[in-house]
């Protein structure tokens, strides 16, 4: 247990005895254990540390400059110059996965960090203020999420314009009312533990009440969800690239590849489209594999724990 001092009404000082963040809870051992049972999570992990490391360092580790063109060397099959061979300008195919993968980490993670922060923040207010309030947020959540997340991405970007800033908040805006209705049940469960009601009865702030003392104990759940909803960022950012929506050329991303060069070319050439394509596969699958792992282990009933 850890101690918490807050100030009452009366300028006196109060020592009340509240539970630990559900993440400080589990102990080194634990996270050992729990990722020692799901070795496809540790695979997945592994699998993305190297994707986000070769998207960090991609000017480094591509052979080539993602749009420079080679001529005379337009459609190869893959040799030693080219691992992966060329499209139709005859620009490194291999560079341009690559250079793609930066775009689409980059939007997946600006995605999530908008939405979960927008989630979080609408979630937290709602469970918070309660009454009139959280009705009325509920109903316009319920509103909200009757538009699919796509379809609200698609419209913003027709507005704002494609861009890889502009994207990344269409697609977050889509994933807020989802996100704040896990927020909002995660904190009401949380209002009922009695180290709560301690806090209230010395009068302790709403904002505090619920900055510092609530908002560490419902992590877990947010954490859980971002991560499986860098997948589906991913994802939607490679459908709106494929619509002709994402980030604009020349900057290579992997829908826009599907797109243009991969359904095109489907027929002559199909390797244009099946490297693409597997990047975004094997990314995807791997945050999902990672989040359902990270969810056994930090979700307590899961665990067996309380």
């Amino acid at each position: 247990m850890a101690v918490d001092k807050s100030t009452t009404g009366g300028g006196g000082d109060a020592v009340i005895t509240r539970a630990p963040g559900r993440l400080a809870s589990i102990t080194r051992k634990g996270w050992y254990l729990g990722l020692k049972r799901r070795p496809l999570a540790v695979i997945s992990l592994v699998v993305l540390v190297v994707i986000i490391l070769t998207a960090v360092f991609a000017p480094a580790v591509a052979p080539y400059d993602p749009t420079e063109t080679h001529r005379g060397r337009t459609l190869e099959t893959p040799s030693s110059d080219f691992l992966l061979g060329t499209d139709h300008l005859g620009r490194d195919l291999l560079s341009r996965i690559i250079f793609g993968a930066r775009i689409s980490i980059t939007i997946g993670f600006l995605a999530v960090f908008f939405g979960t922060s927008g989630g979080v923040a609408l979630g937290i207010a709602s469970a918070m203020q309660g009454g009139k309030f959280d009705i009325l947020v509920q109903r316009l959540v319920d509103a909200w999420m009757a538009f699919p997340g796509l379809v609200i991405a698609l419209a913003l970007v027709s507005m704002l314009g494609p861009s890889l800033i502009n994207v990344a908040i269409a697609i977050a805006i889509g994933t807020i009312p989802s996100t704040s209705r896990v927020v909002r049940g995660a904190v009401l469960a949380e209002k009922e533990r009695d180290y709560i009601s301690a806090v209230v009865s010395i009068g302790a702030a709403r904002l505090r009440l619920a900055l510092r003392h609530i908002l560490p104990n419902v992590l877990p759940p947010i954490l859980i969800l971002a991560t499986a909803r860098l997948g589906s960022a991913i994802l939607a950012e490679s459908s709106l690239s494929f619509l002709g929506l994402g980030v604009p050329p020349p900057a290579p991303t992997w829908g826009g590849m599907l797109s243009r060069e991969g359904r095109d070319f489907m027929m002559t050439n199909p390797m244009l489209g099946l490297w693409p394509g597997l990047s975004i596969m094997l990314t995807v699958l791997a945050f999902n594999l990672f989040g359902d792992g990270l969810r056994d282990i930090l979700d307590p009933k899961l665990r067996g724990g309380h």
